[in-house]
């Protein structure tokens, strides 16, 4: 029942708090334990090793320190050593110097078997040693001076010194102890001792009250010394099964960290300790393509990489943090106490530098990656429930976006209230054609002459007013609503691609459709059927997909792709330049021409590095057999460099706005010098 969060051993960093508190009580503690032997000397100390009660003794504390007694309340501050027993009757029968010494002993072999760290083995014998002196004073306020030959048997009549004794050995002990614990896991003294005061308190009681009877039968009867075991490992396989029991109740049976249970206990205790001016901070971390390994190499590899993760994330958090597993590949972090989100990011950042190092497994490399979603009390939850499920939206988010790490934004979760009144509001806006395209034409920079318009959604919000794409369309992206909202689209684009076309107006109207369109296997049936009910021609409407697209294989091999390609429906790729694409990949999808991203567009005649990516980009374009076009052509000077660059048309404000399908009509046939149409006549009679 190892615990993989346990960092204890883990060195305190120098000039730290805990550095410093360690120091002091090591130096004083040991200093104490020095002094404690110089003051008595050698001989006594070596004629009572030289007795079979002495040796007997050893052992006892020595097994006694190996196997403590451990109940799950008192997890936070370690098991309680049955040693007590046995050290507190030495130092009743022989005094402080051979309870010190046998003490010291027992903690450094147990700390050799256990492979403790240097300090942790200093700071017990120090704690120990501090615990003891504290007793033999108080036993010295009373007139009693116990010493290896010169020995001290009590009666009934010293139990008040006894209890006295006993108790300022617990708070000594008790107050080094949890001081430690409060400082290596910064969390409140006050948190500390009263998490482990109770259950603490029983087992000590029970163990200090037997040291004077061990003090009896050692002065009586040496050889009945060792019965005493009997009931210790009674008590011993007891608190173990009931440990055991709550152990697996709170922890994962595959990894050993913290499951729901615990988490929701950890967390509800720091948000009630939580104090001003300080955050909770809750990860939600998921690995990325972790179903592929479980699919080709097993489970039982899937598991081993599962337990080297829940290591990593161990000893990669804060002494404090809690690391618990949630189910499958599913991790969460919980930081009780973190200054600001820069402070929460940073230890994000740090779970997946540990988490990207090569792990091999079965004569195979992996190479790890994980997405994490952060939030924090109380910015984004006031409780756990609601901290778990914005970690989680965040989580996804990072997934998504391919950023590895992201905060919660409430404008960004299809969750919130807010988000879910603006769904309904646009199922409604949809169902009674509220929304309207406009059109931005796409000009060829060479000639000037007009090549296409793209249909650009816009939404009056009755109560809001206007109401931008950002915030809409990825709305309906996470939703029932988008295959509705593209089919609504394609129809209005259409139905005005046909008025347009049947009035002298033969000019292309490009959509934009998301992938989860492009896959719909419905999408080549809508368009066949409104173009054919419309009299209009295939390459009257163009397909605009963003460049994510070439990061799904299905892309490749989708009935969709091939169908609109016989249909004759030109595709174009959208913000190309903004994702990870590969010329391999743009090789293998069927699209006829690819549009820059406007970001680079933009910066051409500032940025040197983008006016290379631009070239590159329209070169690499160009030699596919593509056609290259460029958003954002805000200048004269843009699309000058853009033509020398040899791109083949533009979209931009420089060169038309978007405007709604009446100005379009106006501005397209002024362009191709056209009679103007009746409506067309009537508006511009009216401007």
């Amino acid at each position: 029942m190892t615990d993989p969060a346990d960092t204890r051993d883990t060195g305190p960093r120098l000039g730290s708090p805990l550095w410093m508190y360690f120091t002091a009580v090591i130096t004083i503690g040991l200093t104490a334990l020095v002094v404690a032997q110089i003051r008595l000397g050698l001989g006594e100390l070596t004629q009572l090793a030289g007795t079979a009660l002495f040796w007997i003794l050893v052992v006892l504390v020595v097994l006694g320190e190996l196997r403590p007694v451990m109940v799950s309340s008192s997890a936070i501050v370690g098991g309680t050593p049955t040693s007590t027993l046995f050290t507190f009757a030495v130092l009743m029968h022989h005094g402080l110097s051979a309870a010190v010494l046998v003490q010291a002993v027992a903690v450094v072999v147990s700390g050799l078997v256990h492979r403790r760290s240097w300090h942790r083995i200093a700071f017990n014998i120090a704690q120990i040693t501090l615990a003891c002196t504290a007793s033999a004073v108080v036993f010295g306020a009373f007139g009693i001076h116990p010493r290896p030959l010169d020995t001290w048997t009590p009666e009934g009549a010293d139990m008040p010194s006894i209890a006295l004794a006993g108790l300022a050995y617990f708070t000594v002990r008790g107050l080094l102890v949890c001081s430690a614990v409060a400082l290596h896991e910064r969390k409140s003294l006050i948190r500390v001792i009263k998490a482990s005061i109770g259950p603490q308190a029983l087992v000590y009681g029970a163990l200090l009250g037997l040291a004077p009877l061990v003090v009896v039968v050692m002065e009586h009867s040496t050889g009945l010394v060792p019965l005493f075991v009997a009931p210790l490992a009674a008590v011993y396989f007891t608190a173990t099964l009931s440990m055991r029991r709550d152990h697996q109740a709170m922890h994962d049976s595959l990894t050993g960290l913290p499951n729901r249970k615990m988490l929701i206990l950890r967390t509800e205790e720091a948000l009630v300790e939580a104090r001003e001016h300080e955050r909770v901070g809750l990860f939600l971390l998921d690995l990325d393509r972790f179903k592929e390994v479980n699919d080709t190499l097993g489970h039982p590899v899937g598991d081993l990489l599962l337990q080297i993760v829940a290591h990593r994330l161990t000893h990669s958090v804060r002494p404090g943090d809690v690391v618990a597993r949630l189910g499958g590949d599913e991790f969460a972090v919980l930081l009780p106490s973190i200054r600001d989100g820069h402070a929460a990011k940073e230890v994000a950042s740090r779970l997946r530098v540990a988490l990207t190092e090569p792990v091999r497994l079965e004569g195979m490399t992996f190479d790890l990656d994980a997405s994490i979603g952060i939030a924090l009390y109380p910015d984004h939850a006031p409780d756990f429930e609601l901290l778990l499920q914005r970690s989680d939206v965040a989580m996804y988010m990072a997934k998504e976006g391919r950023t590895g790490v992201e905060f919660y934004v409430a404008e960004r979760d299809r969750n919130s209230p807010e988000r879910l009144s603006l769904l309904g509001d646009l199922r409604r806006a949809i169902d009674r054609d509220e929304l309207d395209l406009h059109y931005q034409p796409k000009v060829s920079l060479e000639d000037g002459q007009v090549e296409g318009v793209e249909a650009l959604l816009r939404w009056w919000h009755p109560v809001r007013g206007p109401i931008s794409p950002v915030e809409f369309i990825p709305l309906a992206e996470q939703s029932y609503l988008m295959r509705e909202l593209t089919q609504h689209v394609i129809d209005k684009a259409l139905d005005q691609a046909a008025r347009w076309w049947h009035d002298g107006l033969p000019v292309p109207v490009s959509v934009n459709v998301s992938a989860r369109d492009l896959l719909d296997s419905g999408l080549p049936d809508q368009l066949s059927a409104g173009l054919a009910r419309l009299a209009l021609p295939p390459n009257a409407i163009h397909l605009e997909v963003t460049e994510r697209i070439l990061m799904t294989d299905q892309a490749y091999s989708a009935d969709t792709i091939r169908t609109l390609a016989a249909l004759g429906v030109p595709l174009a790729l959208d913000d190309f330049g903004t994702g990870y694409s590969t010329l391999v990949r743009l090789q293998r999808l069927q699209v006829d021409e690819v549009k820059i991203d406007a970001s680079f567009v933009r910066k051409i005649g500032e940025s040197p590095d983008d006016e290379r990516i631009v070239r590159s980009i329209i070169d690499l374009v160009r030699s596919l057999g593509l056609r290259a076009v460029a958003e954002g052509v805000e200048s004269a000077e843009i699309a000058a460099q853009l033509r020398a660059m040899g791109c083949d048309a533009g979209q931009g404000w420089w060169l038309a706005e978007p405007m709604p399908a009446t100005e379009a009509g106006v501005w397209l046939r002024a362009r191709l010098r056209l009679p103007l149409h009746n409506s067309e006549l009537a508006m511009d009679s009216s401007a």
